[in-house]
């Protein structure tokens, strides 16, 4: 670390001030200079390699662990600790998974589906003559978050609107409600 703050810096202030500063000898940096990398340093190198191509190929989603088991199935032996390390050196970070949406069997009673009463008619002719809801989800940092709204046709503006931590039938009321 020390030789190679020194070696970026040499062209700055000179070389005997640099190594007396760090407390390093001048011999000593000119023979790391010229010293081979290490066994470790090169094995890092391959098996980084390695590490990035399985990451690579599994479209920037496998983590450490399964990347390791890539690495191990090549013929590589090598610990799950150097691939965390490795992977962490080269900014390999997987991508989150896909947060599942909330279930919604769609399991209704007959008589409860009402009527199609506007029968995709959505023009009105005045304010407060047709009104449609409808709901959705959105995820936030606390968990989903469940919005129902009504909108009017004629200015199509939100007349009414609810929300809840849970999808129940309360909430499509509470926004009909607020729109009366």
């Amino acid at each position: 670390m020390k030789f190679a703050f020194i070696a970026k810096h040499k062209g700055i202030w000179p070389l005997s001030w640099l190594c007396s500063a760090l407390g390093v000898s001048r011999s000593g940096f000119h023979a790391w200079l010229t010293r081979k990398p290490s066994q470790r340093s090169r094995d890092d190198e391959r098996i980084g390699t390695m590490a990035r191509a399985s990451f690579l190929a599994s479209d920037r989603t496998y983590g450490a662990r399964r990347v390791w088991h890539d690495v191990l199935a090549d013929g590589v032996d090598c610990g799950l600790h150097k691939i965390e390390r490795l992977m962490r050196k080269g900014g390999l970070r997987a991508r989150p998974r896909r947060r599942r949406l909330p279930l919604d069997r769609g399991e209704r009673a007959v008589g409860v589906v009402p009527a199609n009463i506007l029968d995709r008619q959505f023009n009105a002719g005045a304010p407060n003559q047709k009104w449609v809801a409808d709901f959705t989800y959105v995820w936030t940092a606390e968990g989903w978050l469940y919005v129902a709204v009504v909108i009017d046709l004629f200015s199509r503006r939100v007349v009414g609107w609810s929300m809840s931590a849970t999808m129940a039938a309360q909430l499509v009321t509470d926004a009909l409600v607020m729109a009366i």
